[in-house]
């Protein structure tokens, strides 16, 4: 129980990384295929399709511990060894120029008036020409992780990212983590919020019944050049209404009511919106992170 306290604590937020089973603990179970429900996937560097069992490990995650920059379980290290990467792995970034690791208009807006207050000045990718990297993971988490990590080697710099999407409860997810893709090339969201009504109307029951409850989720990842990354996640649940209404926002915005409101994100002031979005959620978390 002492090991996965220590596992738990080690800084001071839960920790989640990829590992090698042969150095690890037996309570902390591998398990793969349909035992991975309710776990968290490891790194490339791990096991591949395995995850770890061990409660500490399925609390929940906030960052990955690295030692010279390959992912490792943090039972995997030496005990003075882990007191040192305690004391080093929280890195608190100065206020300054920060790359937003984004090529979306709408984002780039929204994360420079969510930096301003915190004195970061954000400076897109696209600005910049950096490249925009192919989405390939399977998580909002991983593709923030991705993008952040791409524009922070590409740069040089710190580069914060985000992975964001709407996952509606009555298609199983969807389009989750193909947000942006169902908007096609052309970032058309009109086209897409047609096939989210489209979808849910396949899905109506014989008696007229849908499930119009969503949730919009977002991940930052914040990443230095070395490969270093912190995240962090924000949920926020609503409604779906038809037809769209509003003209501000972006996205699926003018569909999605948060609870206990009666406008959509698109009719929403933006300050209001700013103060509740799941955007915003994940930058409350992250400015809790600087002020530890």
């Amino acid at each position: 129980a002492g090991r996965a306290h220590e596992h738990q604590s080690l800084g001071s937020v839960q920790t989640h990384a990829a590992y090698n089973a042969a150095q690890i603990p037996a309570k902390h179970a591998l398990a793969s295929g349909s035992d991975r429900t309710n776990s968290f996937p490891l790194t490339s560097s791990g096991p591949e399709g395995r995850t770890c069992q061990a409660p500490a490990c399925l609390a929940g995650w906030i960052r990955t511990i690295s030692k010279n920059n390959k992912p490792v379980h943090p039972l995997a290290i030496p005990s003075d060894e882990r007191t040192q990467l305690n004391m080093t792995q929280h890195r608190k970034p100065a206020p300054g120029r920060l790359i937003a690791a984004t090529h979306n208009p709408g984002k780039v807006r929204e994360l420079t008036e969510l930096l301003s207050d915190i004195g970061f000045t954000a400076v897109s990718a696209g600005e910049l020409g950096l490249p925009e990297p192919e989405e390939t993971a399977d998580t909002f988490r991983g593709n923030a992780e991705l993008k952040a990590l791409a524009a922070a080697r590409a740069s040089g710099e710190m580069a914060l990212a985000d992975d964001s999407g709407l996952a509606c409860d009555g298609l199983s997810g969807a389009p989750g983590i193909y947000s942006a893709r169902w908007a096609g090339p052309e970032k058309d969201f009109r086209a897409a919020m047609q096939k989210v009504e489209d979808g849910l109307t396949f899905e109506t029951t014989e008696d007229g019944e849908v499930d119009r409850r969503a949730s919009f989720i977002c991940v930052l990842s914040l990443a230095w050049p070395d490969g270093h990354v912190d995240s962090f996640e924000g949920i926020i649940r609503g409604q779906l209404v038809f037809p769209p209404r509003g003209e501000r926002g972006f996205g699926y915005d003018p569909i999605f009511v948060p609870e206990g409101e009666t406008e959509t994100f698109g009719e929403m002031d933006p300050v209001k919106k700013h103060a509740m979005s799941h955007r915003a959620i994940a930058f409350a978390k992250f400015k809790d992170f600087l002020k530890t």
